[in-house]
């Protein structure tokens, strides 16, 4: 499949920039307002909480034990395999009132249920150590912005690395937006994810500021926003295939995937989602609005030396 969509006129994509501009404004707006006012609903990783092994004499399975803790009212809770399918490690919130040992015998009487078990381990991991894991993440998140914004300038004209690299302040903002209204849990996987998004983003965008590059340089006619059009057109088989095959995947660990792995793949849906948006609406109608021409993408002409000067043979 070399091409999924054969054209011989340019889709006019930017005939919509103004409008969709406005969307985006709106989504980040809306994002900033829950981030502000919700905040975000941090998982164990860095609010801290209890950690319990469990040690059962046959397999179990991981639905049973959520199902028992959860009818013995322990909501929450995290579970999954620790080096056999026999042994289950379970994370859970701070309880007010209950010490983290409390918590696993609270813990062991629910699960008793399913067969002979015993506790091998109750940990209690403090809040300094998730305050510490929550700036690093963000302190990641900045510096990969600005070290995405360096290498773009670097590649492209500034106008059109001004907007990559709004393009994905506007992803990882909105992205943060849904899990801080829906309250969804935010922990270590979904900061994974949002840094994935980063990359994936930059990567569409890239590709079409390739083309729009090359065609500011090969086409003779045409505006700024037929010279966009244009080059958006020419990639927009690939976005699709490139988009759609990925997206399958992530469906895929969405439905499938089981719930450690839940909150990546949402923020990996709604990311690569708005991240494919955002290299036309974004990237391509910022750099639009803020006057790229023609003459940025040409490249410097080098005056030879003695160019200058008056030839002195016949």
């Amino acid at each position: 499949m070399h091409e999924l969509l054969k054209t011989d006129k340019a889709i006019p994509f930017m005939r919509f920039a103004k409008p969709a501009s406005a969307l985006s404004i709106l989504f980040v707006v809306l994002a900033f307002a829950s981030l502000f006012t919700k905040g975000l609903n941090w998982g164990l990783d860095f609010t801290g909480g209890t950690i319990i092994e469990v040690g059962f004499e046959q397999t179990v399975e991981l639905p049973k034990v959520r199902e028992v803790l959860e009818s013995q009212g322990i909501e929450g809770a995290t579970v999954q395999n620790f080096g056999s399918s026999r042994d289950v490690l379970i994370r859970l919130a701070p309880e007010e009132g209950l010490q983290a040992q409390q918590q696993g015998d609270k813990v062991l009487t629910a699960v008793k249920t399913l067969g002979s078990a015993q506790i091998k381990r109750v940990e209690f991991v403090g809040p300094a150590v998730g305050q510490e894991l929550a700036e690093q993440g963000g302190l990641a998140i900045l510096v990969a912005l600005l070290c995405i914004l360096a290498y773009i300038s670097f590649r492209f004209e500034w106008r059109l690395s001004a907007g990559a690299v709004l393009a994905l302040a506007h992803d990882v903002i909105v992205t943060l937006g849904f899990f801080s209204f829906f309250q969804w849990e935010f922990d270590l996987t979904v900061l994974a994810a949002v840094m994935t998004v980063v990359g994936y983003s930059l990567n569409d965008t890239i590709v079409v500021f390739d083309r729009v590059r090359e065609n500011f340089r090969k086409l003779r006619r045409g505006d700024t926003a037929e010279i966009l059009d244009a080059s958006m057109t020419e990639t927009l088989s690939r976005t699709l295939i490139t988009s759609g095959t990925t997206l399958v995947v992530v469906v895929a660990l969405f439905l499938k995937g089981g719930t450690l792995i839940h909150g990546f793949a949402t923020a990996l849906l709604i990311g690569i989602g708005f991240g494919t948006y955002s290299s036309v609406y974004v990237a391509s109608a910022f750099a639009m609005f803020i006057g790229i021409k023609r003459e940025h993408m040409m490249p410097t002409q080098v005056e030879k030396e003695g160019a200058d000067q008056p030839d002195v043979l016949p």
